[in-house]
């Protein structure tokens, strides 16, 4: 038997090929990146999924030339992916068409029906508008609709990682961990929803092109013959089922109860925690199922949030990109050195993060409000950090609510929590302690775990995490910048989406 895990990371804009230890040493990263997505219309986001596999067959190659010795040790293989992403797959597993990602806008002109029940009781609880929502947001309804041939041809209709897992084994299985998206799931019970149940009255998908559930940690099969060809993995190897990248950042920054907060920072933000009791943060927006098994991640997502970056790069910050291309460092590097030159509050400009349609908020927009001819694109900058900021606090305040927790420290994770000044303006907003781990590949971390556990190496998830999870850094609040953020926060952030609600309405028009 070898010694690793190979932790398979597929995210927006890269995929990665991580090997850690037992103790949670990274031993060797491989990255590939790739265009996040092309547009064949306006508010498309496609990519073909083969991008996904030969990055994932050129990682392990590359990892087989440069560490030999460390890859023929690998004896489990474990995927994470980005979320809510659907590749459609035959009968032998041809692709249909491209995938369509999870920053996609597109929309069916009419929600799919229900039944008089459903309609009564999600009216009942006033939330037949966001159900509306759900069903045209579907990417499977917009196939049926649009590309009926491409439907009938479906065999499978799989996340990304049904995807990888598929290439790698020839098996159509998933984790449980992994089902987060607009599908006929029940996250309550964890399994696919029944035919008259609630989620299969919203996402209309038939059973059969549905792919088989394994609990985390449990085996999906094993790389075949012609995955060890392309890869390089000897055939044979287990993998093993891990979860979606967000719950397995929060596997890797240690977060296993309602006590600690797991921020990503990265292309979609979000804060959540892990629960042993089902609780929906906001209503009707179910909480997803946690890389432990028969746990819960309750989350609140900022649509986008640090992709807002990108954008800020391509449209404000040239000078940067030039400079760092000449310094062969990355551009935010240089533009975090300049956020501590803006003060906390950027000089009263305050930014709202709403760059896409949520579940709750189906009209919102983004808005930077607070102009003056004293403010840079370097406030612009720290305005985006701090407006995904009080996004989450936000998210905080209802997670909090419904728990009835107390939250005592955050843990952060994803590209953002590189910077230590996000990170202390991260401590600032929020007035808790933030921590990061030995890492910042939490999620290719939390993916290594489920392999270790699966492998025997630790009797539990909790014992893993002990061994496997280290704390590097803190960041505690400054006093001064805690309550500028509470003002502001309090007085300004939370009453501007009820104030500019009516204008988007009427954009929307």
């Amino acid at each position: 038997m070898g010694k690793y895990v190979l932790a398979i990371d597929c995210g927006t804009q890269s995929l990665r090929g991580l090997i850690f230890d037992k103790n949670g040493k990274l031993l060797v990263k491989v990255k590939r990146e790739f265009n996040p997505y092309y547009s064949v219309e306006p508010g498309w986001a496609e990519q073909d999924p083969n991008v996904y596999w030969n990055s994932l067959c050129e990682v392990c190659r590359q990892i087989k030339e440069d560490e030999k010795d460390v890859f023929n040790e690998i004896d489990r293989v474990v995927v994470t992916t980005q979320r809510d992403s659907c590749v459609l797959l035959g009968k032998n597993g041809e692709i249909i068409r491209p995938a369509i990602l999870w920053m996609d806008q597109r929309k069916i002109e009419k929600p799919r029906d229900m039944t008089l029940y459903h309609k009564l009781t999600i009216t009942t609880v006033g939330m037949m508008t966001t159900a509306k929502n759900f069903s045209l947001n579907c990417n499977a309804h917009w196939i049926q609709d649009y590309e009926p041939e491409n439907w009938k041809k479906t065999h499978k209709y799989l996340q990304i990682s049904g995807f990888l897992n598929y290439k790698l084994t020839h098996e159509f299985k998933d984790s449980i961990a992994s089902q987060i998206g607009h599908i006929p799931f029940n996250y309550k019970h964890f399994r696919w929803e029944g035919k008259r149940g609630q989620k299969s009255q919203i996402f209309h998908i038939e059973r059969e092109k549905l792919c088989d559930l394994v609990a985390p940690g449990g085996v999906i099969g094993y790389v075949v013959d012609e995955a060890t060809n392309e890869t390089g993995l000897k055939k044979g190897i287990p993998v093993i089922a891990g979860g979606s990248d967000k719950g397995c950042e929060t596997l890797g920054v240690g977060c296993f109860d309602n006590y600690t907060a797991s921020i990503s920072l990265g292309s979609n933000a979000s804060i959540q925690t892990t629960s042993r009791k089902y609780y929906e943060a906001l209503r009707f927006i179910c909480p997803f199922p946690a890389v432990i098994p028969k746990a819960y991640n309750p989350e609140i997502q900022i649509y986008r949030g640090y992709w807002m970056i990108s954008w800020f790069k391509k449209e404000f910050a040239q000078k940067e990109v030039t400079q760092a291309k000449e310094l062969n460092i990355a551009p935010e590097e240089l533009l975090n050195k300049r956020l501590n030159d803006i003060p906390p509050g950027c000089d009263g400009l305050v930014f709202q993060p709403y760059w896409g349609a949520g579940a709750k908020r189906p009209e919102g927009k983004g808005a930077i409000i607070g102009f003056d001819d004293y403010h840079t694109r370097i406030h612009i900058y720290r305005a985006i950090i701090e407006g995904i900021g009080f996004g989450l606090f936000e998210g905080l305040q209802y997670i909090q609510k419904k728990s009835k927790i107390n939250i005592q420290k955050i843990m952060v994770s994803g590209g953002g929590s590189q910077s230590d000044a996000i990170c202390q303006i991260t401590a600032d907003l929020f007035n808790k302690p933030v921590y990061r781990v030995q890492t910042y590949e939490t999620s290719g971390l939390g993916a290594a775990i489920v392999g270790y556990v699966s492998k025997g190496e630790y009797n539990s998830f909790d014992e893993a995490v002990k061994n496997m999870v280290h704390l590097k850094d803190e960041f505690l609040p400054n006093p001064a910048n805690v309550q500028v953020y509470k003002n502001i926060y309090d007085n300004i952030y939370s009453k501007v989406y009820n104030k500019l609600k009516p204008l988007y309405k009427q954009m929307q028009k």
